[in-house]
C-alpha cells in the first residue's frame, strides 16, 4: 500500500507537526512569562530591600485626596519613565515649588471631595442622575479650577515671566475650561448644605408647602389628642416612624387612644398611629413623593447640563489629580530639603540634552558639579533615617509637651510634694532626650564617583554605615527618575538609571529551600543576566556566607565580570581584604571605606573616597583591655607587611582627611563669593531701578515745567497782540485828529503861527512813523525783546505784516516791530 507525503513527513517521533508546533509555541510563551516574572520578581525585591515602598508612602501622605494618594503611590511604584519623562517629572516639581513660594498658589483642595466627583461622572455616563453632594463637589471642583486661574492671572499679569517660570504647569492650568454656566445651575438650585432649593422648581417649591402644611396640621392633631388624655397627657409623646406621625406611650401599657397599634412590648411604649391621623398621613407620604419625584427632575436638568461638558469635567478631574500628585512631590521635597538634581543619559556624560531642556527655564540652572563626575551627591541624607529621626523628635517633644501640662495639672490640683518631684524628674529626662536627639541629626555622605568608575568597593567596619550608603544611593536615583528632588547640600549630578537592582540583606529563601549564600547567589545571576549598559547594581557583603578564601575569590570574579559587560555602575561592600586590590590592577574599579574612631571605638559614618578600609580589629582588642600578649601573638601573627599596609593606609586617610577639610574651606569661601556675587547684583539692579526712577522723575518735572513755560508763553503772546492791536487802534484814531488839524490849518490863513505849529507838529508825528519804517532789522540781525528783555536773533521779515521772527535761545516766536526796542 502506498504511503502519503504526509504521513512521511507529516509526523515526528509519533507526535503530529501541528501538535509539536502547537507545544512549542506553548513553551516559547511559558518561557517568556516566566522571564518576565523572574523580572518583575527580581525588580520588586530590589525595590523591597531598598524600602521604596515607605518612601512612596512618605511621598503620598503630601497629596491632599485620596485619589492624589492613590496616584501618587503608583507612579512611584512604576519606575517605567523614559529619560524625557523624568525631566518633565523634575519641571513639573520645580515649577509646584515655584509656584508654591509664590504665595499665590495654594492647593487647597479641603472642600473638594474627588472620590465624589468621580462617581458623579461615572453616574452622568451611565445616564443616571447625579445625588445632590455629587452635583456640589462638581461645583467645588470648577470653582477651584477657576480660582486657581484667576491666580496665575494675576501672577502673569504683575510679571510675564511667570509664565515661563511655572511651564508647564502653567500651560496645563490655563488650558482647562470652566464652563460658567455649569457652576450658576448648581449654585442656582443647590444649597450649600447639598439640598435641593425650593427656588429650583415651581414644582418642588408646591410640594414641600405641601409638606409643610400637613405637617403642620399633624402636629396640631396630635398635640390635641395628646391633651385630650389628661390621665396618660405626661407619658404621650410624638414621633416620626417611616414618614407617618404617631403617638408613642412611656410605658407598654395600651392606652384608651383608638387607632392602629404599629408596635409595643419592645421596652419602649406603644406607638400608637391615631385613626384621625391616617388620612393626613397618607396625604404626607405623597406629597413627599412628590418632592422626591422633583428633586430628581432638577437633579436630572443638572445632569443633563454635565452630560453637555462631560470630556472636558473629566479632564479637568484628570488634571487636578495630576496637580495633587505634583505638590505632593513638591512639599515633600520642601519639607525635607530637596535640591533639583541634573539628571543625564549615561552615553551622554556631560548631559547636554538635560542642559539643553534645563536650558529653557533659567531659574533651574545651578552650579554644575565638576564634569569628572558621573555621580555627584554631596551632603546627602537617606531620606528615611531623615524621616524617622523627624518623627523621633517630634515624639520626643510632644512627650515634653504632655509631662509639662502634667505637671501643671498637679500643682493646680495641689498634690503632694514627693508627685511632684518625680514628675519633674521625667521631665528634664525627657528633655535630655529632646536635646541628644537634636544634637544628632543623620550624618549626611558624600557620594563622589568618576566616570570612568564602573564599579565601586566600599569596605569598612560593621554598623559603620556601608548598607546605608548603599541605599542612599539607590533611593537617590530612583527619586531623581521619579520627579522628586534628592536629599543633598547642592545640585546632585546623577545619571538616568532604566533600573535599580539591589541585592542587600542576610534573608533565606525558605520557599526554594536555599540558605542565605545560595539566594544571594542566584539574586546577583539573576540580576547580572537583567542588568543593562543603563542600569546600576548594589551589592551588600558580596562573597560573604562561605569560605572567606572562596568567598573572596567569587566575589572578585563577580565584580569583574560586572565591570566587563555588566551594569553602568556596581557599588558593592565587603569584608574580603582581597578585593580592595582589583584597583590596582583595573582602572574600572575604586575604593572607598567607612571612617572609624579609634579613639573612641565607633564609627563616623563618613565615607572616604580613593582610600581602602583598613583592619581595626587588633586595635579595637587591644583598647578593651585584652591581655597583651594575645594582642602581640595576633600582630605576629597578621604579619608585618599588613601592618605596613595598615601604616600607609593610615597616611591616606589623614592625607584624605587634610584634603577634604581644604574642600570645604574652599566650598564655604565658593559660597561666600556667591553670595557677595548675588548681593553686587541686586545692588546694581536696585541703583538701576533708582537711575530710572530719577530719570522718570526729571523727565516728568521737565515736561512740566516746559508745559508751564509754553503756558506763560502763550499767555504772554496773547497779551502783547492785544497790546499791539490798541496800539494800532491809537495810532489811527491820532493820524485822523491830525490830518483834521492840518486841514483846519490850512483854511485859516489868518493865524499863520497855528499853522506853523500846527504843520511842524505833523511833521514830528510823521517823523516817528518813517523812522520805523526806515529802521526795519534784516535778516541775522540782532534786537532786543521787551517783553524777554533779552537780545535775539532774527530768522525771518516779513515786511507788508511789519512782523519778524526771531530766536533767542531755544525758542522761537514771532513779534511786532513795536516788540522790539529802539
Amino acid at each position: 500500500m502506498a504511503v502519503t507525503l504526509f504521513a512521511v513527513v507529516g509526523s515526528t517521533c509519533g507526535y503530529p507537526i501541528n501538535i509539536i508546533r502547537k507545544r512549542n509555541v506553548y513553551f516559547k510563551v511559558s518561557s517568556s512569562i516566566e522571564d518576565h516574572n523572574n523580572q518583575s520578581r527580581v525588580k520588586y525585591d530590589s525595590l523591597r530591600v531598598l524600602e521604596w515602598d515607605k518612601l512612596c508612602d512618605s511621598v503620598s501622605s503630601f497629596a491632599r485626596t485620596s485619589l492624589g494618594r492613590q496616584a501618587t503611590k503608583t507612579q512611584l511604584w512604576s519606575l517605567d519613565q523614559t529619560f524625557q519623562e523624568s525631566l518633565r517629572l523634575l519641571q513639573e516639581t520645580n515649577a509646584a515649588i515655584l509656584m508654591h513660594n509664590h504665595g499665590s498658589f495654594i492647593l487647597d483642595l479641603t472642600s473638594v471631595d474627588l472620590s465624589l466627583v468621580e462617581s458623579g461622572i461615572k453616574h452622568a455616563q451611565r445616564g443616571l442622575p447625579l445625588e445632590a453632594k455629587e452635583a456640589m463637589a462638581v461645583l467645588y471642583l470648577l470653582l477651584f479650577v477657576e480660582a486657581l486661574q484667576l491666580n496665575l492671572k494675576a501672577a502673569i499679569k504683575e510679571d510675564s515671566d511667570w509664565y515661563k517660570r511655572f511651564m508647564p504647569l502653567s500651560e496645563m492650568i490655563i488650558q482647562l475650561v470652566v464652563n460658567r454656566s455649569i457652576i450658576k445651575l448648581i449654585q442656582k438650585v443647590i444649597d450649600e448644605d447639598g439640598s435641593v432649593k425650593d427656588s429650583a422648581s415651581s414644582a418642588l417649591k408646591t410640594a414641600r408647602d405641601q409638606v409643610r402644611t400637613l405637617e403642620g396640621k399633624l402636629h396640631q392633631l396630635l398635640d390635641k389628642i395628646i391633651r385630650n388624655e389628661t390621665k396618660e397627657a405626661s407619658f404621650l409623646d410624638t414621633c416620626d416612624i417611616n414618614g407617618r406621625w404617631c403617638i408613642r406611650s412611656g410605658s407598654d401599657q395600651l392606652t384608651s387612644l383608638k387607632g392602629l397599634l404599629l408596635s409595643s412590648g419592645s421596652g419602649q411604649g406603644n406607638i400608637i398611629e391615631p385613626l384621625a391621623a391616617v388620612p393626613l398621613n397618607d396625604e404626607l407620604q405623597q406629597a413627599r413623593a412628590s418632592v422626591a419625584k422633583a428633586e430628581a427632575g432638577v437633579l436630572l436638568m443638572v445632569t443633563e447640563k454635565i452630560q453637555m461638558d462631560l470630556d472636558e469635567i473629566e479632564k479637568i478631574l484628570r488634571s487636578v489629580i495630576q496637580l495633587d500628585m505634583i505638590y505632593a512631590r513638591a512639599t515633600y521635597s520642601l519639607s525635607f530639603g530637596g535640591t533639583y538634581p541634573n539628571i543625564f543619559l549615561p552615553e551622554d556624560i556631560n548631559g547636554p540634552l538635560a542642559e539643553s531642556y534645563r536650558s529653557r527655564d533659567k531659574t533651574l540652572q545651578a552650579s554644575n558639579p565638576e564634569k569628572e563626575w558621573i555621580f555627584y551627591l554631596p551632603k546627602a541624607h537617606n531620606p528615611l533615617l531623615l524621616q524617622q529621626h523627624r518623627q523621633k523628635l517630634r515624639m520626643a517633644q510632644k512627650d515634653v509637651r504632655n509631662a509639662t501640662a502634667e505637671i501643671r495639672r498637679r500643682k493646680s490640683r495641689g498634690e503632694n510634694m514627693a508627685v511632684k518631684g518625680e514628675a519633674e524628674i521625667e521631665l528634664s529626662s525627657l528633655e535630655k532626650r529632646v536635646r541628644a536627639l537634636e544634637e544628632s541629626p543623620p550624618v549626611p555622605i558624600d557620594i563622589f564617583i568618576s566616570q570612568k568608575t564602573r564599579v565601586l568597593i566600599i569596605t569598612g567596619p560593621n554598623t559603620g554605615g556601608k548598607t546605608i550608603c548603599l541605599k542612599t544611593v539607590g533611593l537617590a536615583a530612583m527619586m531623581a527618575k521619579s520627579g522628586l528632588h534628592v536629599l543633598s547640600s547642592e545640585s546632585a549630578k546623577i545619571p538616568w538609571f532604566d533600573s535599580v537592582f539591589a541585592d542587600i540583606g542576610d534573608e533565606q529563601s525558605l520557599s526554594q529551600s536555599l540558605s542565605t549564600f545560595s539566594g544571594h547567589l542566584k539574586q546577583i545571576s539573576e540580576i547580572q543576566s537583567q542588568s543593562t549598559s543603563r542600569s546600576l547594581v548594589l551589592l551588600d557583603e558580596v562573597g560573604a556566607g562561605t569560605n572567606p578564601l572562596e568567598g573572596a575569590a567569587l566575589g572578585m570574579s563577580i565584580l569583574e565580570s560586572f565591570a566587563e559587560s555588566g551594569a553602568l555602575l556596581t557599588m558593592a561592600t565587603t569584608h574580603h581584604g582581597e578585593l580592595k586590590t582589583l584597583k590596582y590592577s583595573n582602572d574600572a574599579f575604586e575604593n572607598a571605606c567607612v571612617e572609624f574612631d579609634a579613639e573612641n571605638l565607633k564609627p563616623t559614618y563618613k565615607i572616604l573616597w580613593g582610600v581602602p578600609g583598613r583592619s581595626n580589629a587588633i586595635n579595637i582588642a587591644e583598647r578593651l583591655g585584652v591581655p597583651s600578649i594575645v594582642v602581640k601573638n595576633a600582630r605576629q601573627l597578621y604579619g608585618a607587611a599588613s601592618a605596613e599596609i595598615d601604616e600607609v593606609i593610615i597616611d591616606m586617610e589623614t592625607f584624605k582627611q587634610n584634603f577634604q577639610e581644604l574642600i570645604n574651606e574652599s566650598r564655604h569661601y565658593l559660597m561666600l563669593s556667591r553670595s557677595i556675587h548675588e548681593k553686587l547684583l541686586h545692588t546694581r539692579r536696585k541703583l538701576e531701578d533708582l537711575a530710572a526712577d530719577q530719570k522718570y522723575k526729571k523727565m516728568q518735572e521737565l515736561s512740566e515745567a516746559a508745559a508751564v513755560a509754553r503756558s506763560s508763553l502763550h499767555k504772554k503772546a496773547r497779551q502783547l497782540r492785544t497790546s499791539a492791536m490798541k496800539q494800532c487802534q491809537l495810532s489811527k484814531a491820532g493820524k485822523h485828529r491830525l490830518a483834521s488839524k492840518y486841514k483846519h490849518a490850512t483854511a485859516v490863513e489868518t493865524e499863520p503861527q497855528t499853522i506853523n505849529r500846527s504843520s511842524s507838529s505833523v511833521q514830528v508825528m510823521k517823523q516817528p512813523q518813517s523812522e520805523k519804517t526806515n529802521e526795519l532789522p534784516k535778516v541775522g540781525d540782532t534786537v532786543c525783546v521787551s517783553s524777554l528783555g533779552k537780545k535775539a536773533t532774527v530768522l525771518r521779515v516779513d515786511t507788508y505784516k511789519e512782523e519778524i521772527v526771531v530766536q533767542a535761545g531755544n525758542m522761537k516766536m514771532k513779534l511786532k516791530l513795536v516788540d522790539l526796542q529802539t
